[in-house]
């Protein structure tokens, strides 16, 4: 998320006051559906209102802040934002796309935000020719399908499991190490690249797939204690993170926990209890600049941010406002129809409020870092760069 973002340390609260709006299904934000030459809509899809939502209401918001503040400039064309909640499940995300399409004639998508549901609906917009920019999935084959239509602008799960790898070998100096994953596209991928990057590190690893509908994790907490570990790495989304960390920290379990993009949100410290919390480091390719220190740019997308919301940028707000203004610059471009969209997105390239934008061929994000943070009482704040940062607990 970042790029050779300065340091920037002090507490980022990651509170996401919800001010929805219209976040279910098909939720109108601003205007009808599709374009009418004064218009175009552009959609934005994830979990509005499931029990992640906490990672996807945030960027959703940034979003919603690029396009009334596009809209206010009173342009000769404006974007109309629709909202489609998926809670996050590719079976409910694919016959929305299909809905967005074709119903509200979307020329362009936000999101999806989750690596499952991008899995799902990618060949729909493939086939269609709507361009999608997500500001949150990082499965790694995402970009080696060879969609033309499809842009994230957040790294990869093997560049988080890189620098991830590199901070726990390093800074924490790991020599063994346990991951657990929720068998889903995007936890076992990133849970599989960790454990192969601290393999090539010298570590010793274990693993272990865990249902994430469940609430007792007594027989992996148990294969942990057996193992003993340094760290335990969680690949998924906090709802099962925070159960995990307090399930291993009742056990008596002393070491390091850590998750990755996915559990950066104070719904882990919820979920596992502030003093089981407490310490639990988490990796993640975005910025989260509350103070704005890193740039000018991200200093007045916090306060822009901060005056709209009464809330702290959080987890992928910075994403969310990053991919709606690339598609804002291809509207203003004079680009209103999907193809050109597209072909306007090959050759953007701006400062975004979290980083670089610029797109690979594939539609990857074209400069990549990984940041780590550390729960502090009700808070996550930033360490820095996973190849400076330090755990202070």
């Amino acid at each position: 998320m970042r790029r050779n973002m300065m340091r920037v340390t002090g507490a980022v609260a990651m509170s996401a006051v919800l001010a929805l709006g219209a976040v279910a299904c098909g939720g109108d934000d601003g205007g009808s559906g599709g374009g009418d030459g004064d218009s175009v809509t552009i959609g934005f899809m994830g979990d509005l209102t499931g029990e992640n939502s906490g990672l996807v209401i945030p960027p959703k918001q940034g979003a919603q802040l690029a396009i009334d503040q596009y809209n206010a400039k009173n342009p000769k064309v404006k974007i109309n934002f629709k909202t489609y909640d998926s809670q996050g499940k590719p079976d409910q995300a694919s016959p929305l796309v299909q809905g967005a399409i074709k119903n509200d004639k979307i020329v362009a998508l936000i999101g999806p935000a989750f690596s499952g549901e991008s899995q799902a609906t990618g060949p729909i917009l493939e086939e269609a020719g709507v361009p999608s920019v997500s500001p949150s999935a990082t499965d790694v084959t995402l970009a080696q399908k060879g969609w033309k239509f499809w842009h994230r602008v957040v790294a990869d799960d093997a560049v988080q499991a890189a620098g991830a790898a590199e901070f726990i070998s390093g800074s924490l100096q790991a020599k063994k190490v346990f991951t657990v994953h929720d068998k889903q596209v995007y936890g076992k991928g990133l849970a599989d690249a960790i454990a192969k990057a601290v393999q090539a590190k010298g570590a010793q690893t274990g693993t272990e797939g865990v249902d994430d509908k469940a609430t007792d994790y007594s027989s992996t907490v148990n294969k942990i204690k057996q193992f003993n570990p340094d760290v335990v790495y969680y690949g998924g989304y906090y709802s099962v993170a925070g159960r995990l960390f307090k399930q291993l920290r009742e056990a008596g379990y002393q070491g390091k926990v850590m998750s990755g993009d996915g559990s950066v949100a104070t719904g882990l410290i919820d979920g596992a209890g502030e003093k089981n919390a407490q310490g639990a480091l988490l990796s993640c390719g975005c910025i989260i600049d509350a103070s704005g220190k890193s740039s000018k740019t991200a200093a007045d997308f916090a306060a822009a941010y901060k005056q709209k919301y009464n809330a702290d940028v959080a987890i992928y707000s910075a994403e969310g406002y990053d991919a709606a203004t690339a598609l804002i610059k291809a509207v203003e471009a004079g680009k209103t129809d999907s193809k050109s969209i597209n072909e306007f997105l090959k050759t953007v390239s701006f400062e975004g409020a979290g980083k670089q934008i610029k797109f690979a061929e594939n539609g990857a994000l074209a400069t990549q870092d990984i940041f780590i943070y550390e729960v502090k009482d009700k808070t996550i704040p930033l360490l820095g760069n996973s190849k400076e940062a330090k755990a202070t607990s």
